[in-house]
């Protein structure tokens, strides 16, 4: 482009063009404060009936471990019940998942479905979860590998 004042109308063209592919852009990010309000509500203990459960941790194995079995596709279809959880949770008595089971009801990790054993992901659930799941393995665990390694 030639530099005069008859390329004035070209060049405001351009920068028009340039602005708006950057509001397009920033337009594009998702904020994330969303999740990290849901996930803030997941981690405080919550009460329920006049007893309190605990909030989930999502640096503890257990709690991402029951994390990924509920999280399981075949779960999607179906439900789950306590035995799949046991399945998959060996060393786990049927008393301690029912304790899991129902911190993930106050939560409202999981949904029970009435007049059944039967239990189902919630939308909300499902999203903090698994957010809360790669939050961990995609972006932390490299940051501080990368720190430590330093």
């Amino acid at each position: 482009m030639k530099k005069s004042i008859y390329s004035l109308h070209d060049l405001r063209q351009l920068a028009v063009a340039a602005n708006r592919r950057y509001l397009e852009f920033l337009s594009s990010i998702d904020d994330p404060t969303v999740a990290i309000e849901a996930v803030r509500r997941v981690s405080e203990k919550v009460e329920h009936a006049g007893r309190s459960y605990r909030g989930f941790n999502f640096f503890s194995d257990q709690d991402v471990r029951l994390f990924e079995v509920v999280l399981r596709g075949e779960h999607t279809i179906q439900g789950f019940r306590n035995s799949h959880i046991r399945g998959h949770l060996p060393g786990r008595s049927t008393g301690q998942v029912s304790r899991m089971l129902k911190r993930l009801r106050c939560h409202g990790l999981v949904k029970k479905i009435g007049r059944t054993y039967k239990y189902y992901v919630t939308p909300a659930g499902r999203s903090v979860m698994t957010a809360g799941l790669k939050l961990k393995t995609i972006a932390l665990i490299p940051q501080l590998a990368r720190a430590t390694a330093a």
